[in-house]
């Protein structure tokens, strides 16, 4: 196809600083799960935009952090991973960060990769704030050419995604045209349940928690899904299910109504909690629940 571009778009950043608000604006969909906790994103999830002249594949990936367990090991591994293939890194920074808080900036400022340091949430400063925000990271990373958005305003999101097309290299593309994301279906439905679970536990159940899509029946009028919830401990179980199974309930009943709302079709799901021990430090499990 002559002149027609494509590439594989990285976005990285600290943990919670709206990149996955940012992906879910640029494709129009929502493909990453969104909650105010930290590290809520675990997988490297590609989000499609296809055009006839231009096709963008943009990875959400999650939040740069230090490592506590094998999980967090595999998660890193999937921000790498994308850095590797990346033709254009887009690395997001909330408006009062510095560059001091950011474990990744010596890979940013040497990398060779075309780098985008996009600066959120500029709908909430003052001009001068601007200016000097762009003054600092600009020292930061020479190199990088910055852009100020909100990800959830959609301020300046069309100047962004052309900066993106113009540094697209001359490709074919690299997916069909009708596809959004490389994720399955039962992906999106264990995503959502996880999210459920983030906006409604604190502490350390969330992270402890992981949801695998046992069953997925497709029906005429219903789809049938059957989906483990694993924790760490006993402990975890009990104050997951809540008393007499009403907490999970209402966990069902949310992520139910997002599935159909995603699906535009009928959807029963079944809600199974068990314990996996110490899951976040155990290889086979990890590979078992798609970490690794």
């Amino acid at each position: 196809m002559t002149n027609h571009k494509a590439g594989f778009v990285s976005i990285i950043g600290n943990p919670n600083v709206g990149k996955s608000t940012l992906m879910n604006a640029l494709v129009g969909e929502k493909l990453s799960i969104i909650t105010p906790k930290a590290q809520t994103t675990r997988h490297r999830i590609r989000g499609i935009i296809s055009d006839d002249e231009f096709q963008i594949v943009f990875s959400d990936t999650p939040g740069v952090l230090k490592s506590h367990y094998k999980l967090h090991e595999a998660m890193m591994d999937f921000v790498n991973e994308s850095l590797e293939d990346a033709d254009i890194v887009l690395y997001l920074v909330e408006l009062h960060e510095t560059p001091e808080n950011h474990s990744f900036i010596d890979l940013i400022r040497d990398i060779k990769t075309p780098v985008l340091l996009v600066i959120n949430k500029a709908d909430l400063a003052k001009d001068e704030e601007l200016i000097t925000a762009e003054k600092l990271w600009k020292e930061a990373v020479p190199a990088a050419q910055i852009i100020m958005i909100s990800a959830l305003q959609g301020l300046n999101l069309g100047k962004l995604m052309q900066t993106i097309i113009d540094l697209l290299p001359e490709s074919p593309p690299f997916f069909p045209k009708e596809e959004m994301t490389d994720r399955p279906l039962r992906f999106f439905v264990a995503e959502t349940i996880r999210e459920k679970i983030f906006m409604h536990y604190r502490k350390e159940i969330p992270y402890s928690t992981t949801v695998v899509v046992e069953s997925y029946k497709e029906e005429d009028s219903i789809d049938r899904i059957r989906a483990l919830i694993f924790v760490e401990r006993e402990t975890q179980k009990a104050i997951l299910l809540g008393h007499k199974g009403e907490s999970i309930r209402k966990i069902g009943i949310e992520a139910r109504q997002e599935i159909e709302e995603f699906l535009n079709k009928q959807v029963y799901l079944e809600l199974t909690v068990k314990v996996s021990k110490d899951w976040r430090n155990n290889p086979a499990m990890l590979k078992r629940y798609g970490y690794m």
